[in-house]
């Protein structure tokens, strides 16, 4: 794998294995099992066999609770992630977590004097394009793009849009309080609105205009508007709020727009579908690089978690993110709401990642792998 090797690890052996709660993490695993994908699908070779995992779920179908962490130990094998030494670099076994939730807004169906930043549906003529996929004419950098006649062209970037780039070319699906709160939904990627007479939807994410993503912790940080101690989002918007002006050019440096549609709350318990096509688990589905990983894979996090106890947890990857990149590093999905975004917040913290790889789908009439069979020793590492 670029940048990583795989060392063999015995997932019984692992601090806090059999501490972890196996059965949540089953669920998970059989949800995100369930989902209907991604879309687009994919690209080829990522690390993760289709037909294996898919073996694995269909065997998790008949999986007492009771089973849970068995059947990860026989029909998986585990690997943790190293990054190895590079020049002056020293081998390094931790990666990078951080903390992802699904904000609670404020929102209506009409525009009025509350209610004045609009949430746009995807546009007709927005062109997404597949991991590793190009476009002739159209500069990689660009990950969608515009349709015309002659071919396609970069999407307008978020200045562009907020000043109506756009024209007819989508519509609101409502409005929320402000550009902030609008700012917020879109880093996020999705989240629950609260109408005025009570009833709640879901706004979910729709694809995107193609444009760079820019952080704006790193901005307001590195303009000396706040300390990188302490940064929340509660912090950063309230900053933002507070100084309009600069808010608006800074949340315009970020050119990526995110694009939405709707759909009713079913399962308060659980977040929004993430990129596998299937509702989050608070605490148990995690956004990897979908690049590199095949969303379905466990991954197990060498580490204590701020509110949790045990020494480690067991997760499954079910989403993506822009700023998720490299194979050490993770976004776990922690719940609804203010409380979950404080948690959220305070999630920045080195972390070690070990990858349960689905061991090869028995032939018909074989048994798996017996759990109990000696793993590799340990320091035989596979690229």
């Amino acid at each position: 794998m670029p940048g990583a090797v795989l060392e063999p690890v015995a997932l019984a052996a692992l601090p806090g294995w059999r501490e972890d709660d196996g059965t949540a993490a089953l669920d998970a695993f059989r949800r995100t099992c369930a989902g209907s994908g991604p879309n687009p699908p994919q690209a080829e070779g990522v690390t993760g066999s289709p037909a294996d995992l898919a073996a694995a779920c269909a065997a998790a179908a008949d999986v007492r609770p009771e089973g849970a962490k068995g059947f990860f130990e026989a029909r998986f094998s585990a690997y943790r992630i190293l990054r190895p030494a590079s020049g002056t670099e020293p081998e390094r076994r931790v990666g990078f977590l951080t903390g992802y939730f699904e904000p609670e807004l404020t929102g209506s169906l009409e525009p009025g004097p509350s209610y004045t930043a609009p949430v746009l549906a995807r546009p007709d003529d927005l062109v997404s394009l597949a991991p590793g996929e190009t476009a002739p004419g159209l500069d990689p950098i660009y990950r969608a793009g515009r349709r015309t006649e002659t071919g396609l062209v970069p999407y307008p970037d978020r200045a562009a849009i907020e000043d109506g780039a756009l024209g007819e070319r989508t519509r609101p699906l409502l409005w929320l309080r402000d550009s902030v709160d609008l700012f917020v939904l879109q880093v996020q990627g999705s989240g629950r609105v609260r109408l005025p007479d009570g009833r709640g939807m879901r706004v979910l994410y729709d694809g995107k205009n193609g444009q760079p993503y820019t952080s704006i912790g790193k901005l307001l940080v590195n303009e000396g508007h706040l300390p990188i101690n302490g940064l929340s989002l509660e912090r950063w918007t309230s900053w933002l709020r507070a100084h309009p002006d600069h808010a608006r050019r800074l949340m315009r440096m970020n050119q990526s727009y995110i694009f939405f549609r709707t759909e009713p709350v079913t399962d308060p318990a659980l977040g929004p579908p993430g990129a596998a096509g299937a509702p989050l688990s608070p605490g148990r589905t995690m956004a990897v690089d979908g690049n590199l990983w095949r969303y379905g894979l466990p991954f197990w996090l060498e580490g204590k978690l701020p509110g949790q106890p045990g020494r480690g947890h067991l997760v499954v990857a079910a989403d993506t993110g822009s700023a998720i990149v490299g194979p050490a590093r993770g976004d776990l999905y922690v719940g609804t709401g203010a409380a979950a975004g404080r948690a959220a917040g305070d999630l920045h913290d080195r972390m070690g990642f070990v990858v349960l790889i689905p061991k090869p789908a028995p032939a018909p009439g074989e048994a798996p792998k017996d759990a109990s069979a000696p793993e590799a020793k340990a320091g035989e590492a596979r690229p």
